[in-house]
């Protein structure tokens, strides 16, 4: 059990980085056009935001400090989710790869809300 437990924090972890990276890739693409340069930059920060706190929360000092950047991460998710939409309606032709990285987000959102619904025991 604490194998697997492990085994699913490292794979997680690479799961966010990879989502960031795919994230930075997007926007390198939607910063062509000035009128999406500012929801590039949001979502730039709110995806990599999603990984960075979930890294940090494993030098949290408390149980408290621990589900705070937890949720933190999920605020992020869910922010990354809405950026992801807006780009969705706005350039038709990045639908399909702007589809994949909402579904990724979604996904992991619920994986770290699960967390937290864990951690506050109401799970």
């Amino acid at each position: 059990m604490q194998n697997e437990n492990a085994k699913f924090k490292m794979e997680f972890k690479k799961r966010l980085i990879n989502f960031s990276l795919e994230v930075i890739k997007l926007c390198e693409e939607i910063r062509k056009e000035r009128n999406l340069w500012a929801i590039a930059d949001q979502l730039i920060r709110s995806a990599t935001s999603i990984g960075a706190n979930v890294i940090e929360a494993k030098a949290s000092s408390s149980k408290l400090d621990y589900l705070k950047f937890f949720q933190i991460a999920l605020k992020s998710a869910n922010e990354t989710k809405y950026w992801l939409i807006l780009i969705q309606e706005s350039k038709s032709e990045l639908k399909t790869k702007v589809s994949r990285l909402l579904k990724e987000a979604d996904e992991i959102s619920k994986i770290i809300g699960a967390g937290v619904l864990t951690m506050k025991g109401k799970k």
